[in-house]
């Protein structure tokens, strides 16, 4: 299925620009997942970091309407309802795309409730290492998305359900801490939106690995069969 939907990528315009927006869209949540966390890790606010977090943020639901109203143009005639699945696919992506941002933006409001600098203990040390996973899975995904790499995606979405177990952990361990209240909120609203990060990321290599009815799903039975099948 994503083959197919970047050979028509490929197509030429306008299914080429639809592409490409979908690419921005990509490169701006990395972005913002990024400085999204330098905010969260800062040892004090930084107001212009936050303050590009949002901008970026605007950007990304501006190409979100923009795709949505290509697909729409695209799917209105006749002779390119064929397209259908793929589109289908895209509009599926680009909603977790957009997704990503908003939480990006929910991680660097998580510091409001904690100004000063979070503790340096073992709790924020495993926060910074799952941080810079899932920055670094991120980064990743417009090769794997775009080679179509099915066994690097799946080493990935291990990777990633992995992280997304570790922010539970994460959460688990601030409940029996002595942190106080403050603290505690900051640092569990942080693991929880690095979940839901990792969560999207997850969704959107999936479709690498799996058609599109399975989209989202990824248990190790179908991840198996779609490498044999590659």
């Amino acid at each position: 299925m994503l083959k197919e939907l970047l050979s028509i990528f490929r197509a030429g315009e306008p299914l080429a620009e639809m592409g490409d927006n979908f690419g921005k869209m990509i490169g701006l949540t990395y972005d913002m997942t990024v400085q999204a966390s330098r905010v969260y890790f800062s040892d004090r606010l930084q107001a212009d970091d936050r303050t590009a977090v949002y901008k970026a943020d605007v950007k990304v639901n501006k190409l979100e309407r923009k795709i949505r109203k290509q697909v729409i143009a695209h799917l209105s005639l006749a002779s390119e309802r064929a397209s259908v699945p793929y589109c289908l696919l895209l509009m599926s992506l680009v909603k977790d795309v957009e997704r990503i941002g908003d939480y990006a933006k929910n991680l660097s409001e998580a510091r409001d409730y904690h100004p000063s600098a979070l503790p340096e203990d073992e709790i924020m040390h495993e926060m910074r290492e799952i941080a810079g996973e899932i920055e670094a899975s991120f980064a990743e995904i417009a090769d794997v998305f775009e080679t179509s790499d099915h066994e690097r995606a799946v080493e990935l979405i291990r990777e990633g359900r992995d992280l997304t177990r570790r922010c539970d952990g994460v959460v688990g361990r601030v409940a029996r801490s002595e942190y106080d209240a403050s603290t505690a909120t900051s640092v569990v609203m942080g693991a929880r939106f690095y979940k839901r990060i990792a969560a999207h990321v997850l969704n959107i290599l999936s479709s690498v690995v799996m058609p599109l009815h399975k989209l989202d799903y990824y248990d190790e039975k179908h991840l198996a069969k779609a490498l044999e099948e590659d």
